[in-house]
């Protein structure tokens, strides 16, 4: 298809900067600055990963599963650059949309836009059961105990019902037995159960309000939170090492590579955070130094954090132990200290606070800005006169989130929200390459540092299928043992992957691409090949409806269009 097509218009920086201070909703508040800005991003990063889901990653890794945060978090380097160049060349709201409107065009624009309205949707949703279940259980703590039926989804409720009615009591766990509990004591309505998980709706609700109300008020509730998590994550830290066992770290890596990058998903959801810094950049009060600095900063910052604390994690007990929901409690009740298992619990539910505080703040300002540009209701795009926030949107996320939150159980989609989110990085990253060939990248305040990647990106390339023949029989065996139908279902993402490198390698030797950008790119799409292929079709069939709202609404609406 052209480029001259419709599909593909792009929208200037110019122009962009001018539709955002030109709006008829109104202009955002602009109080953040770097501190602030740090903090909104450990707030999102430091948040139901470490608390949660780090557990699961450590089971799988073993010790070694430090060595993959560090590895996603170089994966992360790549894109926090090309994302602070973005920053500082389109200081608007928006994130990825945003940058992807300037260097792709438009139905790129439209399909990063609702791919981060997955993400954020999902995510929230995640973090808002995850809040729940750790606010119940300090509540059980303080001798406060909730009934069932208000603390559950139906599913899970009735699946644990129907378990115990085929199998017995004998073969439940402890989780079932009290879902089931709790399904057998629910009101009924007809045959109806009524079975709701309330105190994941009612936090929704309660963010929502704060941010509804301003960004000053966000950003101070932040700050307060992240003090406190992160001085807790340090005590953590502190005290455990005295209760670390060094075979505990033998072996290192008992599952191999294979089980160090099945935690991939769980471990990229913690890190997605640093993009929601940049959909806050009309509120910053010099977005075009500080957000680069801040993305940097807080990504070295809890890169530190979260390989600390793994260390000691599985340094305190044996891996195997670690699959948990509430695993940096579980090691200290392990050791004993049931006094510090208790603090780690009052603030768990701090610390997933801000989380959802700061994954609110992001998801409006998206739709606000797909919004502005004619691709969204323009309702979404209303400022309060007051308030100085987004207002509309931020009520339909408070609803978006808390209705399912209340009824739905949301494991599987923090593999979905990973999609999203690779999507865009690798998106946001070849921005980037295209700013500098196009010589816009002339005017950003901020730019990824330059490697001339013209014989680098091809070297390494010829150096990796070199290695995978000598090395890799056993892959290579793998492969031959598949059939097509099998590769097309779970080695197609690969097949991109290697493509993908081949045609990046020629590009960099035609254009002296930058290597950082080039492997901003290969590091996301390497780690999207060990997402499942389950994900992928949920994430397509979401695509495909949102394909359907373009063509039928914003195609026509879109402002570049009646220009």
């Amino acid at each position: 298809m052209s480029q001259n097509s419709p599909l593909f218009r792009k929208k200037s920086v110019d122009q962009i900067l001018k539709d955002a201070h030109s709006g008829s909703g109104g202009e955002l508040a602009k109080v953040l600055g770097v501190r602030d800005l740090v903090s909104l991003g450990i707030a999102a990063i430091v948040g139901a990963g470490i608390f949660s889901t780090i557990g699961l990653a450590s089971y799988n890794g073993g010790p070694a599963v430090s060595l993959l945060f560090v590895f996603t978090a170089v994966a992360c380097v790549f894109t926090a650059l090309s994302y602070a160049q973005f920053a500082s060349t389109v200081p608007v709201s928006g994130s990825a949309y945003t940058y992807a409107y300037v260097a792709f065009g438009e139905l790129f624009a439209w399909i990063i836009g609702w791919a981060l309205i997955l993400e954020y949707a999902v995510s929230n949703m995640v973090v808002a059961i995850s809040w729940s279940e750790y606010f119940v259980s300090m509540l059980k703590g303080f001798g406060i105990e909730l009934p069932g039926w208000l603390t559950i989804n139906g599913e899970s409720a009735r699946e644990a019902f129907m378990k115990l009615q085929s199998s017995g009591a004998a073969e439940l766990s402890d989780y079932e037995r009290f879902a089931a509990s709790a399904y057998a004591s629910a009101p009924t309505l007809g045959d109806l159960h009524i079975l709701l998980n309330l105190p994941a709706g009612l936090i929704t609700l309660l963010i929502t309000a704060l941010v509804y109300i301003g960004i000053r008020e966000s950003r101070t509730a932040s700050n307060i939170m992240v003090v406190l998590k992160v001085g807790v994550v340090l005590l953590v830290i502190l005290a455990g090492a005295f209760y670390v066992k060094p075979e505990n770290w033998s072996p290192f890596a008992p599952n191999g590579v294979k089980g160090v990058l099945s935690g991939v998903a769980a471990v990229f959801f913690a890190f997605i955070g640093f993009d929601s810094i940049s959909t806050t950049a009309e509120e910053c009060r010099n977005p075009q130094q500080d957000m680069p600095k801040a993305m940097i900063y807080c990504l070295v910052i809890c890169t530190i954090l979260y390989v600390l604390i793994t260390l000691v994690l599985t340094g305190m007990v044996n891996y195997t132990e670690l699959k948990v929901s509430d695993p940096l409690a579980f090691v200290f009740q392990k050791n004993g200290l049931d006094f510090m298992a208790g603090v780690i619990s009052v603030s768990s539910v701090i610390a997933i606070t801000s989380a959802l505080l700061v994954y609110q703040l992001g998801q409006p300002r998206i739709w606000m800005t797909m919004s502005r540009d004619g691709l969204l209701w323009k309702r979404f795009a209303k400022i309060h006169p007051k308030y100085q926030t987004p207002s509309f949107a931020t009520i339909v996320t408070g609803l978006v989130v808390g209705i399912p939150a209340l009824f739905f159980k949301m494991d599987f989609f923090v593999d979905l929200t990973s999609v999203g989110t690779f999507f865009a990085f690798i998106l946001v990253c070849g921005g980037v390459l295209y700013l500098d060939h196009k010589g816009i990248s002339a005017r950003s305040k901020f730019r990824v540092p330059y490697i001339n990647g013209k014989f680098l990106v091809g070297g390494l390339f010829c150096l990796a299928i070199i290695g995978l023949l000598t090395y890799g029989k056993d892959v290579i065996v793998e492969w031959r043992m598949l059939s097509f139908a099998e590769i097309m279902e779970h080695k197609l993402l690969t097949i991109i992957f290697w493509i993908t490198w081949c045609t990046l390698s020629i590009l960099s030797y035609q254009h002296n691409f930058s290597a950082l950008p080039v492997a901003g790119i290969l590091t996301n799409l390497y780690l999207m090949t060990e997402l499942g292929a389950s994900n992928w079709l949920i994430f397509v069939i979401w695509l495909a409806i949102g394909l359907v709202i373009y063509f039928s609404y914003g195609y026509r609406q879109s402002k570049l269009a009646k220009k």
